[in-house]
């Protein structure tokens, strides 16, 4: 990971449009998508292993709710992540730097218009523990842009 890493810092350098955490993030989400679809590291070839970006995208949201629930949001504002094509961009810098792989029909366009940030992360969000807690984001001394 220490070569990945230092390529992540290398992209961000040369596009700083996105925290290196939001790349340690996609590649999480991707490892808990292929898993989700039972795609994971048994499978014996790239193909076989190969997620499209919308299912990507649905990992993504999953993971993300998982991760951090009503603050997915949040976290992915810090991130400079504002609308689902920004993973696509992401995914993109990661296939350019080499250190992540896609066949001849994927492009970023397979990120646009997936779902809407607002929608899925904050009205259809369901707390599914045993209590609620309900507390503004200006509680918390964080300021909506």
């Amino acid at each position: 990971m220490k070569n990945s890493w230092s390529k992540i810092k290398e992209i961000v350098k040369n596009d700083p449009s996105y925290s290196p955490l939001a790349y340690q993030f996609v590649f999480e989400a991707l490892e808990f998508t292929t898993n989700m679809l039972g795609k994971n590291q048994y499978k014996t070839s790239d193909y076989d292993r190969h997620v499209t970006g919308k299912e990507l995208m649905e990992g993504i949201k999953r993971f993300a709710l998982k991760q951090f629930g009503f603050m997915t949001l949040t976290v992915f504002e810090q991130w400079g992540i504002k609308e689902d094509i920004d993973f696509g961009n992401i995914v993109f810098n990661l296939v350019e730097s080499g250190l992540m792989g896609k066949t001849e029909t994927d492009s970023k366009d397979d990120f646009k218009n997936i779902y809407n940030f607002k929608k899925v992360f904050e009205d259809e969000y369901e707390f599914k523990g045993n209590y609620d807690i309900r507390m503004s984001l200006s509680a918390l001394g964080i300021k909506k842009s």
